[in-house]
């Protein structure tokens, strides 16, 4: 893959008090876009405080673009409903691990990006050093939605051969 700086794992951990799009709960799962790049997460059937676990891993080559977060409801005779979307940036990670901090105490905070109206942060976001990488966490608030947010987590995988950052 020409430019390819590396893989951006997105560690899609849960749902939390997403919407009801069926009688009584939901059955979502998320899907990540990023250019022409789409990945989804498994389907939890009736929760509307999921908990996925899923490891979605996107070819980072733009640096600038956002990735986008979208929710759905699957639904069986129907078209999926919409639970809610989210965009991030992931400059500020990318700038991080830029640093090539190295030997730092684990848990040790690099970072902090604060919730605003430019982003979708339900509350702050950390870059740490954690077991020898740099990770994010972050807690989306889901847009186009009465409720609902989503919490995940970055980490950077280097591609022997790569352009690297």
């Amino acid at each position: 893959m020409e430019n390819l700086l590396g893989l951006l794992r997105i560690h899609v951990d849960k749902g939390v008090n997403l919407a009801i799009r069926d009688v009584k709960s939901s059955d979502p799962y998320v899907i990540i876009k990023m250019g022409k790049q789409k990945l989804k997460t498994r389907v939890v059937n009736q929760n509307i405080n999921p908990v996925w676990n899923d490891e979605l891993t996107l070819s980072i080559t733009d640096p600038h673009l956002p990735v986008h977060l979208f929710v759905y409801d699957k639904d069986k005779f129907s078209f999926d409903d919409k639970m809610g979307d989210a965009e991030f940036d992931i400059a500020p990670f990318l700038e991080a691990i830029k640093m090539h901090l190295e030997g730092l105490p684990n848990d040790t905070i690099i970072t902090k990006l604060q919730p605003s109206r430019e982003n979708c942060l339900a509350e702050e976001s950390k870059i740490v050093w954690k077991d020898g990488k740099v990770v994010q966490y972050m807690v989306l608030r889901l847009r186009n939605v009465e409720s609902g947010e989503v919490e995940l987590q970055l980490h950077w995988i280097d591609i022997p051969g790569s352009r690297g950052l």
